[in-house]
């Protein structure tokens, strides 16, 4: 049948059928470096009763046209609210110190927080360290090649893979930069709901703790 690709796209569309995306893979942690790994104070035990008590992070990939796109965020586990992220073309530590950044300059959490990451070089390394301990943040790292130590983090970059970035062809960076600002600060934080919350979104949640 001679169709243009307009017509099956518009078809498509009307029967809410989205192209399968082939996944293209990326490394993303380097554990083979010198500097000394934390210990898993967390041990797979994502409970948190308060806000500031466990921030988790890690770093993802996003595909463009222009090339890859390297996503650092950090998620609190009370409310699972992504309160920290940073976006570059490379994944370098300063882009994991960016986000580590954000989130205490957003969050300001007291003395005691536990980070918990994997045993990438990023999180390994001694600047990233000192921005941790100047702010008085535990540091807590997962075994050699154990996704479940992080899965929380695992399961954010998931949602946000299966939602928005499977399903778009970014042309340039700057492109999904403002895709995956747009899906964090205003879908996931604000409108999105999970089931661990009730079923309420992130920040919802989180009023409803300060009121509780």
């Amino acid at each position: 049948i001679k169709c243009g690709k307009n017509r099956v796209a518009k078809l498509m569309r009307e029967n809410n059928i989205a192209a399968k995306t082939k996944r293209k893979f990326k490394a993303t942690t380097n554990s083979k470096h010198s500097y000394p790994v934390a210990p898993n104070i967390l041990n797979q035990d994502f409970t948190a009763t308060k806000p500031n008590q466990i921030w988790v992070a890690d770093i993802t990939y996003i595909p463009t046209d222009e090339g890859w796109l390297y996503l650092a965020a950090i998620v609190d586990l009370f409310q699972r609210k992504v309160v920290g992220w940073a976006m570059d073309s490379t994944m370098t530590k300063q882009l994991c110190i960016d986000a580590l950044k954000q989130a205490i300059g957003r969050s300001k959490p007291a003395r005691g927080l536990i980070h918990h990451s994997d045993r990438g070089v990023q999180y390994a390394s001694n600047e990233y360290k000192n921005v941790l301990k100047n702010n008085g943040i535990t540091q807590s790292m997962s075994r050699r090649g154990n996704c479940y130590d992080n899965a929380c983090m695992e399961s954010f970059f998931g949602t946000l893979k299966t939602e928005l970035i499977y399903l778009t062809r970014f042309k340039t960076r700057a492109e999904a930069q403002l895709a995956i600002f747009e899906y964090i600060e205003a879908f996931y934080n604000r409108i999105r709901l999970h089931s661990k919350l009730g079923y309420r979104s992130p920040v919802d949640f989180e009023k409803l703790s300060k009121t509780a």
